[in-house]
């Protein structure tokens, strides 16, 4: 199989909200079957192709990495990079778990009292309310927190310690799991239609 159709391709509902991430293979099922159309992004503006019409771009518009091209009988096509469905409209219900990482990413691997940012090894996550005080391990409750002012810090609460919070933590809003965008296949294309959520084990409550 071509290594480009294991590309990923992001799929938007017809309300046009990001919903999932698949192969282009099976994009181009999708777009060959009529139930999808390529969306294709250029200088801040959106054409919609169907397969044909996108046979027909791909000819006069060849792309640049040979990683972008699915080769046929008849002619090269490109990957497509979004694809809108033509009859779904829901979007996937569910909260984003509670996980280091994702704690991590939402403040943006950023010390939550002194403002540095880190490597992942370099940061801890904080109760900035402590446990014994009856701190739960909530979105609301849980802050990224570099080694020095969570040893500062200790199982106090920051008044005590004299320290403050940059931003008040919260519940980051959902958005459709694009796990691909986690093994680095984020694509510029997607930029406009989603923000990336990364998912793995929950934290203990």
């Amino acid at each position: 199989m071509e290594a480009a159709l294991m590309e990923p391709v992001l799929v938007l509902n017809r309300l046009w909200q990001a919903v999932n991430v698949i192969a282009a293979k099976r994009a181009f099922s999708l777009l060959a079957s009529g139930h999808a159309q390529i969306v294709h992004a250029e200088d801040e503006s959106f054409e919609v192709f169907n397969m044909m019409d996108w046979v027909d771009f791909s000819r006069h518009n060849p792309p640049l990495s040979e990683q972008e091209i699915v080769n046929t009988v008849r002619h090269p096509i490109r990957v497509p990079r979004v694809i809108l469905l033509s009859v779904f409209d829901r979007v996937p219900r569910k909260e984003i778990k509670l996980t280091r990482h994702n704690v991590f990413e939402r403040d943006k691997y950023t010390c939550q009292y002194c403002s540095k940012k880190m490597r992942s090894e370099d940061l801890n996550l904080d109760h900035v309310i402590p446990r014994h005080y009856g701190g739960k391990t909530t979105w609301e409750n849980i802050v990224c927190s570099c080694i020095d002012c969570n040893s500062r810090k200790a199982n106090r609460l920051p008044h005590e310690a004299k320290m403050h919070l940059i931003r008040k933590p919260v519940a980051p809003k959902w958005r459709p799991v694009i796990s691909l965008a986690a093994r680095g296949k984020k694509q510029e294309a997607w930029k406009h239609f989603l923000d990336v959520a990364y998912w793995n084990v929950e934290l203990e409550k």
